[in-house]
């Protein structure tokens, strides 16, 4: 348990702790007031049946003059507690009167009692305290482990091209092969910059900025620059196919697109094959690959949901987070082993 999960804890069970003692400790104090009360009246019940058969040994007598009307009620003085009773007298009344030791030792069982049921009463509420508390540190602890574990991969994730820019930029010192390397330094800066995106996206949403522009040329862009991350995978995409002109947001499909081919490729066989195809009377989108399939397909949006140990596991929650926003439609079908196809309805962006 780390640090910050211990403090958690500890103040967890304090707040609950000491404020169900508190309510505990006032409930017991008037079930005290309550039943010494209720001592004083069964006392009081007693002294009445002694004063009409005098059997009883608790109690001592005595005559005394009558100055005021007699109440029937136990009342309290310096030696104990007593009582007044009528006779045929119009001058005198009967005293029944118990000391102070004898009424404290009846009621000292009584908070004894009482004493055992509280300390019980403290022990289930620690046994409570720690559940509720194990109960409250859970969502912390999740948290803690999404987060450590969300920071390991994006550690990983960056790892990749940072070591790609470093590897190209020494290589830029030894002509000929400038170009391919700048190619590459580009396509490392697009990858940092597609996982910065996806960070964006994740924290605070994506631009609701408007455009006009042409799916299948943003298509042909960035197959064009996933071909050089993905050497051996094989981009099947007609380059000749009809025009789909959209109007949203060019920034959030652009996550959208890297995302799902980037996984595509990612996840595809030594030497596989992404599909993309345009279906402009339907105005759709379909994205298939032949890799190694997906397990859960309902599950793959779920926030850092993953399957394998790569990835951070918040690219397609992003996906579908862009989607339900503009209004995309998306399905996903997989077969394990046989590969998975993406399809996008645009028809409520695309220009009628």
């Amino acid at each position: 348990m780390s640090s910050a999960e211990k403090e958690s804890f500890i103040k967890s069970f304090l707040i609950f702790f000491i404020s169900l003692s508190i309510a505990s400790s006032l409930v017991f104090w008037f079930e005290y007031k309550q039943n010494k009360h209720a001592l004083e009246e069964e006392i009081f019940n007693e002294m009445k049946l002694c004063s009409l058969d005098f059997q009883c040994k608790q109690f001592t007598f005595d005559f005394v003059s009558l100055d005021s009307e007699i109440s029937y009620s136990l009342k309290k003085d310096d030696t104990g507690y007593y009582a007044l009773f009528s006779i045929p007298s119009d001058k005198y009344a009967m005293k029944l009167h118990v000391s102070k030791e004898l009424f404290d030792v009846r009621l000292t069982k009584v908070a004894k009692t009482l004493f055992q049921y509280f300390m019980i009463t403290l022990i289930c509420l620690v046994i409570l305290s720690i559940i509720f508390s194990f109960y409250a540190l859970y969502p912390l602890k999740k948290a803690l482990n999404l987060t450590e574990e969300f920071s390991r991969d994006m550690i990983h994730d960056l790892n990749t091209p940072l070591s790609s820019l470093r590897l190209n930029t020494s290589l830029l010192k030894t002509p000929p092969s400038e170009a391919k390397k700048i190619k590459r330094i580009e396509q490392s800066i697009e990858t940092i910059v597609l996982l910065g995106n996806n960070l964006k996206s994740y924290l605070a949403g994506h631009p609701s900025q408007k455009e006009i522009f042409d799916l299948h040329e943003l298509l042909k862009e960035r197959v064009s620059a996933l071909q050089y991350s993905f050497p051996n995978v094989v981009f099947d995409f007609d380059y000749t196919s009809e025009t789909m002109m959209i109007n949203t947001n060019r920034d959030a499909i652009t996550i959208v697109v890297d995302n799902v081919l980037g996984n595509a490729a990612k996840y595809s066989k030594d030497i596989g094959t992404v599909w993309i195809r345009i279906d402009a009377s339907r105005k759709m989108l379909h994205i298939d690959d032949d890799g190694i399939g997906i397990k859960e397909p309902k599950k793959i949006f779920e926030r850092f949901y993953k399957e394998h140990e790569r990835g951070l596991g918040i690219g397609l929650h992003v996906v579908k987070k862009i989607c339900d926003d503009l209004k995309i439609t998306i399905d996903v079908k997989s077969i394990i082993g046989q590969g998975t196809q993406f399809s996008f309805d645009f028809s409520s962006l695309t220009l009628r």
